[in-house]
């Protein structure tokens, strides 16, 4: 694998691990409950969508796979650790592989994703690097906001400072 695409794979990879690893501590309702500030989401949530969106970014996108994603979904989800834990590991794996097959003279190649693809916001064209890169980023923005809901989470009464994710 060339150094650079190596880079991105170790990264997104670790990032992942770090998001399941955030999670270990919390209960299944901890898991699935959202903090009582408006527009909050349950850890859950919150890895389900990095999961999601590396999915769709590094596989999708950057590797060019035909894929859909249910963005929407994403922000409905609800289940336990060991669900999140085999989809991390499974997702790794997936990443790791796609991106070890992965041309070096790819990184420089310009895509413009499906909105389906690209999420919120306008689609924009980018290099599959740029793409990787976002990744990074994104997943590195939800990790710091999973660690301050784990935290809520955690607090002492914080059942009253919690609301149930909607059905």
């Amino acid at each position: 694998m060339n150094a650079e695409i190596e880079v991105y794979s170790r990264q997104i990879r670790s990032l992942l691990e770090r998001v399941l690893a955030s999670l270990e501590v919390l209960s299944e309702e901890q898991l699935n409950r959202r903090p009582a500030i408006e527009g909050a989401n349950s850890a859950y949530v919150v890895a389900a969508h990095t999961l999601g969106n590396a999915r769709t970014w590094v596989l999708g996108i950057a590797c060019g796979r035909d894929m859909g994603r249910d963005r929407p979904a994403e922000f409905r989800a609800v289940g336990a650790y060991a669900q999140l834990a085999d989809e991390t590991q499974e997702l790794s794996g997936e990443i790791e592989a796609a991106l070890a097959a992965l041309p070096p003279s790819a990184l420089d190649r310009r895509v413009v994703p499906s909105q389906e693809l690209w999420g919120e916001g306008e689609v924009g064209e980018l290099s599959v690097r740029q793409a990787l890169i976002e990744v990074v980023e994104h997943a590195s923005i939800h990790l710091g906001e999973l660690h301050v809901t784990r935290d809520l989470a955690l607090r002492p009464g914080s059942g009253q400072a919690l609301r149930e994710a909607p059905a």
